[in-house]
């Protein structure tokens, strides 16, 4: 079969590999409609995360079941499916406690599996004709439709990024009348913005400067934050103090309120880029400044990447994970802060249903759809932000 696979930084082959087989009894192969390139994809394509040369890449996957091992029992040839990023056992500690990013079972290396990921267990991508689905019965979504039908975008958002995005707004306890900043107009920070209108917040910023995500951010809903125009949080303030009704709305005493938001959403990560030089990265920018802009026991949602390991770091101490942040001022404020991969299991099947109920329309982010066969090309324009580019699904 064709597979687009890792061959070194920045390349990227689309070429003929074995075909996956069944292992397991509890294994199924997919026959792959659609799959997605992911931000994080990128760490690796920038040689950010240490990769194996060959690696067939991609965890963003949808299709139907072509074959099944002797023990699924749930699914069955022909059905169509999207599989979580996460591969996990469905029994383990983590599992049944509904942690399926940290499954014990399913990697070696450590805890949490997912396909064709550094660090994330031996499982080839999905960016292929064909996968191997372990766990297939716990990790299959079923859904209704046929490929490439009205909803095979929408659908194929439920393997990470909306999932992700809801789980970033879970950990920064957006709730009705949230006012909420998310760092980031990439794919995860867009529906990050549709999940927080989902759960009622009734203001929502999103910062990042290429501006044709500030447009498509716009156009979802929230106040777009040109990051090159100036330090987000002050921004964010002064637009808050300026809105008079917001002004009036407070008592006597609760000014304080309008000096920054209730929830904070980091959708960058270490890549983040220095607010006053945005052709330069500074990992720590994104979050120092999220500590700055959320009020007084708020919270942090750290839901894009911090790698323990970053080759291509500038500093020692980032090449090992280190950062530093003011974390006196947080504990002074009482900030919760989360983070970690989202266990995509806990929300897909309720997304799923949103979707079916014409409530969200994730797929709405996809600019570009292409072959695998030309995966090298769109790696690179993804990885460059070309302006309008902002999700790219690849079809075998």
């Amino acid at each position: 079969m064709r597979a687009v696979t890792f061959q070194g930084t920045a390349d990227i082959e689309t070429k003929e590999v074995d075909n996956p087989r069944i292992e397991q009894p509890t294994d199924a192969l997919l026959k792959i409609s659609s799959a997605a390139i992911c931000g994080s994809d990128l760490h690796m394509y920038d040689g950010r995360t240490p990769l194996e040369e060959g690696k067939i890449l991609g965890h963003e996957i949808i299709g139907a079941i072509e074959a099944v091992g002797e023990g699924v029992v749930q699914i069955r040839p022909g059905d169509r499916v999207v599989l979580p990023f996460n591969i996990a056992c469905g029994s383990c500690y983590n599992c049944v406690r509904g942690w399926t990013n940290a499954c014990l079972i399913s990697n070696p290396e450590s805890a949490g599996a997912g396909y064709g990921y550094a660090g994330m267990g031996p499982y080839s991508g999905g960016q292929a004709e064909y996968v191997r689905v372990p766990y297939a019965d716990f990790n299959a979504l079923k859904l209704p439709g046929n490929p490439y039908d009205k909803w095979e975008n929408d659908f194929l958002m439920l393997a990470d990024i909306f999932p992700t995005a809801w789980h970033a707004n879970e950990l920064a306890h957006v709730t009705m009348g949230s006012s909420v900043a998310i760092y980031g107009a990439g794919p995860v920070g867009l529906l990050s913005i549709l999940s927080a209108r989902l759960r009622g917040a009734s203001e929502i910023y999103c910062i990042d400067a290429v501006q044709s995500r500030l447009d498509k951010a716009k156009e979802m809903g929230a106040t777009p934050i040109n990051f090159s125009e100036g330090i987000p949080s002050e921004q964010i303030i002064s637009l808050r103090k300026s809105n008079k009704n917001l002004v009036k709305s407070q008592r006597k005493g609760e000014e304080k309120r309008l000096e920054g938001v209730d929830c904070v959403i980091d959708a960058i990560g270490y890549q983040a880029h220095d607010f006053k030089a945005p052709d330069q990265e500074e990992a720590n920018e994104a979050l120092e400044d999220a500590i700055k802009l959320v009020l007084p026991t708020g919270a942090i949602g750290l839901i894009g990447v911090y790698m323990p390991q970053d080759p291509g770091a500038s500093t020692a101490n980032l090449k090992e994970g280190k950062f530093t942040i003011p974390l006196g001022t947080a504990w002074d404020k009482g900030v919760s802060i989360g983070m970690g991969q989202c266990p995509v299991k806990r929300y897909n099947e309720f997304l799923r249903d949103l979707i079916i109920a014409g409530k969200a329309d994730p797929g709405t982010i996809v600019s570009h759809e292409a072959t695998i066969s030309e995966a090298a090309e769109y790696y690179e324009r993804f990885n460059s932000r070309e302006e309008g580019m902002t999700k790219v699904i690849l079809h075998p």
